[in-house]
């Protein structure tokens, strides 16, 4: 209505191509402007000055033989000052700034393998952008930035690679649970010698104040009792520990001993046996 009297609104952000008689004539800056129809003078179109988005999915494959999708973001805009050779020079834009995205990137990531495509994709992004930078500046077009935001390796690449990382990480447990393992097991064993060894020091200490006891008890009986001898008080004493034994064994009524045949007078043979051996503990000491 406002063009059919010869006034136009541009809105923000954006500006108008005027044309007279078909031939460029002026760009319309955000505003209302006159534009008498009757002189020749049209709005060829609009021109967006607002950032605009472009996502680009490329299928490429890495050094290593491993086809992946490469997903950049590309954010551009058109230029005030060059609002004639963005409108005219190009038809479609997407389509032109997709068709360097795929040159560069299928230039680039053949370069590398899979695991430096990742830690690269900066180097890849940056590569795209300055070879969009420099390409489309001559259709008056900025580049404002340039992200790889994903990289898709193949579905059965994915799960070679997981089952890879899972089987190294089982490794590692696995390596570190034997360890573990060696460590209890070595623990262990440190435990029970030092066990073992404090019981034979308090066995040999047990038996020598057995030793010593004795020792001391028949010297002191051989002097209170006139006439009596060091045998004499030995064999008294081997024959009183031997009751004492025989009545501690039948009071319990779930013993599980077991006796052989003898009589109490194998007690003579077992006061032989520990004469002999107190005398060579005297003779050692």
């Amino acid at each position: 209505m406002g063009q059919a009297f010869g006034c136009i609104q541009v809105d923000q952000s954006t500006i108008a191509i005027r044309e007279t008689f078909g031939k460029f004539d002026d760009v319309l800056e955000p505003g209302c402007h006159c534009l008498p129809w009757c002189l020749g003078s049209q709005v060829a179109g609009y021109l967006s000055l607002r950032v605009q988005q472009l996502d680009v999915r490329c299928e490429t494959k890495t050094k290593d033989n491993v086809f992946v999708t490469v997903v950049a973001s590309i954010q551009y805009r058109a230029l005030a000052d060059k609002a004639s050779d963005a409108f005219y020079k190009l038809s479609n834009t997407r389509e032109q700034i997709q068709a360097y995205v795929f040159d560069v990137i299928r230039a680039s990531v053949p370069k590398l393998d899979l695991d430096s495509t990742f830690e690269q994709k900066n180097d890849i992004a940056k590569a795209v952008e300055d070879e969009l930078e420099k390409a489309m500046s001559a259709y008056g077009y900025e580049i404002v930035q340039t992200l790889i935001v994903d990289i898709e390796p193949d579905v059965h690449v994915k799960r070679a690679m997981n089952e890879i990382n899972a089987a190294a990480r089982m490794r590692v447990a696995a390596n570190e649970k034997a360890e573990a393992e060696k460590i209890l097991q070595i623990k262990r064993a440190e435990g029970d010698a030092e066990s073992k060894y404090l019981a034979g020091l308090g066995i040999a200490r047990q038996r020598q104040a057995i030793v010593n006891g004795l020792r001391d008890s028949v010297l002191a009986f051989a002097e209170n009792v006139p006439g009596t001898t060091s045998k004499d008080v030995m064999d008294m004493v081997l024959v009183t520990q031997y009751f004492d034994t025989m009545k501690e064994i039948g009071a319990s009524s779930k013993t599980n001993s077991v006796f052989i045949p003898h009589g109490p007078g194998a007690v003579k043979d077992i006061t032989s046996q520990i004469r002999d051996g107190l005398l060579q503990g005297s003779r050692t000491q």
